[in-house]
Parts: C-alpha cells; sequence; structure tokens
C-alpha cells in the first residue's frame, strides 16, 4: 500500500469517507471472548488524515502531503485490518467457533491436520509477534498459509481468509497480558462462515 504525492483523496465530507463495517451482530455479543468496548479510532484517524492530505493537495503543500502519508498508511492499514478481523467474528449463539464441513475444513486438514493443529501453529506464529502485528491465514496459489505482519502493516500479495489482531488494546482490558489466554479464547467465536466463503471465492 503506498501514497505518492498528487495522488487526490476525497474529503471526510464526502459520501465516500471511511466507515466501519456494517455487522450481522454487536459488539457486545462476543463477550465474554472479546471485549464490547472495541476502539473505532483508526477509521476515524484515517478520514480526518486524507481531510488533511486533501486540503495540502489543494494548497499544493508538498511537504505537508508527504508528512501525512505514514499517518495514511498506518491508520488505513488498521481499517483494512479491522474490517476484515470483525467480519471474522461471530458470537456464540450465531455460530462462532463452529467449524462444520466445507472447502476450508477440508484443506484445514489437509494442510495441517486438523483445526487443533491449525490453532497451535497459528497460536504459536502470535506469540512470536515482537511488539505489535497481526496473525493471518492466507490462500497463497491455492495453499493456505499461516504468516504475520508486522504493525498495522495490511496482507498483500496473498488473499487473506482470516486475521487476528495482536496488538495490546486487542486483549489488554479482559487479559491483562496474560495474551496468550486472549489467544485461545478468540478461537470460540471465529466465524468460519465468512472464512470459507473467502477461501472459495475467486
Amino acid at each position: 500500500m503506498s501514497f505518492v504525492p498528487g495522488i487526490r483523496f476525497l474529503s471526510c465530507s464526502s459520501r465516500l469517507a471511511h466507515s466501519l463495517p456494517d455487522l450481522k451482530y454487536d459488539y457486545a455479543a462476543l463477550e465474554p471472548f472479546i471485549s464490547g468496548k472495541i476502539m473505532n479510532a483508526y477509521v476515524t484517524n484515517l478520514n480526518a488524515a486524507q481531510e488533511k492530505y486533501e486540503k495540502a493537495f489543494t494548497s499544493n503543500d508538498l511537504a505537508a502531503q508527504v508528512s501525512l502519508q505514514p499517518a495514511i498508511k498506518f491508520n488505513g492499514g488498521g481499517h483494512i485490518n479491522h474490517s476484515l478481523f470483525w467480519e471474522n467474528l461471530a458470537p456464540k449463539k450465531s455460530g462462532g467457533g463452529e467449524l462444520h464441513e466445507c472447502a476450508v475444513k477440508k484443506a484445514i486438514a489437509t494442510e495441517f491436520g486438523g483445526l487443533n493443529e491449525l490453532i497451535k501453529r497459528f497460536n504459536g506464529e502470535l506469540a512470536g509477534i515482537q511488539g505489535s502485528g497481526w496473525g493471518w491465514l492466507v490462500k497463497d496459489e491455492g495453499k493456505l498459509r499461516v504468516i504475520t505482519t508486522a504493525n498495522q502493516d495490511p496482507v498483500s500479495a496473498v488473499k487473506p481468509l482470516l486475521g487476528i489482531d495482536a496488538w495490546e488494546h486487542a486483549y489488554y482490558l479482559q487479559y491483562q497480558n496474560v495474551k496468550a489466554d486472549y489467544f485461545k479464547a478468540i478461537w470460540e467465536v471465529i466465524n468460519w462462515k465468512t472464512v470459507d466463503e473467502r477461501y472459495v471465492a475467486v
């Protein structure tokens, strides 16, 4: 994801300003596994940065345009990642955590030996992240892989199927510094239906 001076961004007053995804559940419905006190800071800051960028573009302030690019990249990545993240979750009463027979279940069995083995591999990768970042189940040339990305960098070159936020803000309210408990609990609210839909989509 790159940004170069001269690219025009729509202002926050535009009907195309970024917003949180429409979900089929209330954020509080994920408790006790995930706190309902979610943060929408990324989309707010992304819209603010893009509005400033448009003003800088209009005034031909090249220095301001360059200085805003890190904020757009960071908050833009955060918005992309969190939009995928929230859509990958579902309350227990709506099937969260249940992986029924489907294409991605078969692929998980083939690539990892089953869901439990995938979870072990995935949680091991999450635990190995230095600082902040994300863990991902991705589709890479038809095969499943587990990868990590640093900070709020979005996935590139491969197709993200499932993302888990390993930033402190994702788990501290409930799990304090015991992030391993968060990594274990989040699988109870994974929306495998969405993961499968992403897997089979072209």
